[in-house]
């Protein structure tokens, strides 16, 4: 398991202070669109591919008592954006928060549409943590939606319309609407197994091997958990407000499987809060073990300190070099070392030095200092 990587956002904010509200403003790095149009009734589903206006409008003529879903991949080209607006009479703000991709979970009530955001967090092939936005507006009989990049992240939803079991095609796109919602939130389990992965492996270098890697990656997963705890509330407040609606769009059928999202959110806010302390508990643990064994080297070097010391004294005092006997005029010298020519005088005073060490070491050792080093 490859260790993850810093997040990664696919575009950088633009925005002029104090330009005029509702001013499409498209990042520079963004993706050129990649539309695909899902029309679908109890008995059919057509779908049709292109990069501008002219395919969504030949599939309505096309398909005229269908369910449209228009997937829109890529939100560089400002002139879609605003045909699109103009076509379906939206507001320009909510074009605005289509393109500004640094929005949080929210739902926003229009006359006769809504419109959500919601995010879509998961670690892309280069083990990268990417943070991008996906939106929607929703109307009688039509579902707009509008991701950053050309990955492919409903390929579920897809199969359930193809198959045509279920409520997916009769329910409206209100349903739709929620079936997207709920393949991302499941994808936030999915983030939350790796990183639970993550952790475990993490936990077993820390018993195993620990080394200073241990805090950085412990650390990364906190952070990420982080930025998933930012999303994951408000998105907990973004399905409560749709509970709450009276709009038409939203019908009882729907609140009843927007319950169960709710009941996911709610999980994946506890996973993140035990993932959480977790890792903060790992870095904890990682900079006790550090402090304990710096704790028990100073212990080993206390110890060696405490023997030579008096060994060190005893040294010391006979390096003076003050002779009992003056060598030029054989004057005896009062005070001074009466022992310094004494015979065999070297080896007596290292057996009294070792002698020392050794009733030190004896001492220590009862005394349990020698214990876990």
């Amino acid at each position: 398991m490859g260790n993850i990587k810093r997040v990664r956002y696919k575009t950088k904010r633009r925005q002029i202070v104090g330009e005029r509200p509702g001013t499409i403003s498209i990042a520079d790095d963004a993706l050129k669109p990649i539309i695909t149009v899902y029309s679908y009734n109890e008995k059919e589903l057509v779908c049709a591919d292109g990069h501008d206006l002219k395919v969504i409008l030949d599939q309505f003529k096309k398909c005229k008592d269908h369910t449209h879903w228009i997937q829109i991949r890529g939100l560089n080209d400002e002139k879609l954006i605003e045909d699109i607006g103009t076509y379906l009479k939206i507001n320009p703000l909510v074009l605005e928060d289509i393109v500004n991709t640094h929005q949080r979970p929210k739902f926003d009530e229009y006359d006769g549409y809504f419109f959500t955001v919601i995010r879509q967090v998961y670690y892309n092939a280069d083990n990268e943590l990417c943070n991008n936005q996906f939106s929607a507006i929703v109307k009688p009989g039509l579902i707009v939606s509008f991701e950053e990049t050309h990955d492919e992240h409903f390929e579920a939803v897809k199969a359930r319309l193809a198959g045509g079991k279920g409520a997916i095609r009769t329910a409206g796109p209100g349903y739709l609407c929620y079936a997207l919602t709920d393949t991302i939130i499941d994808t936030y389990f999915v983030l939350l197994a790796h990183i639970g992965d993550e952790l475990d492996a993490i936990e077993d270098r820390l018993y195993s091997h620990a080394d200073k890697s241990i805090m950085y990656d412990a650390q990364q997963l906190k952070r990420t958990l982080i930025i998933l705890r930012r999303i994951t509330w408000p998105e907990r407040d973004k399905i409560n407000d749709i509970l709450r609606s009276e709009n038409p769009l939203i019908t009882a059928e729907v609140k009843t499987f927007l319950k169960d999202a709710y009941d996911h959110i709610i999980q994946v806010m506890d996973l993140i809060e035990n993932y959480k302390e977790i890792a903060g508990s790992v870095i904890d643990l990682y900079l006790s073990m550090v402090s304990n064994r710096m704790n028990e080297i100073m212990k080993v070097l206390t110890i060696i300190s405490v023997i030579f010391i008096p060994l060190t004294f005893v040294a010391g005092i006979y390096g003076m070099n003050f002779a009992r006997i003056d060598p030029a005029t054989n004057k005896v010298m009062p005070d001074n070392m009466p022992e310094l020519y004494s015979p065999h005088g070297y080896i007596y005073t290292l057996g009294g030095m070792v002698l020392i060490g050794i009733i030190q070491v004896i001492v220590f050792w009862k005394k349990g200092w020698f214990t876990k080093l």
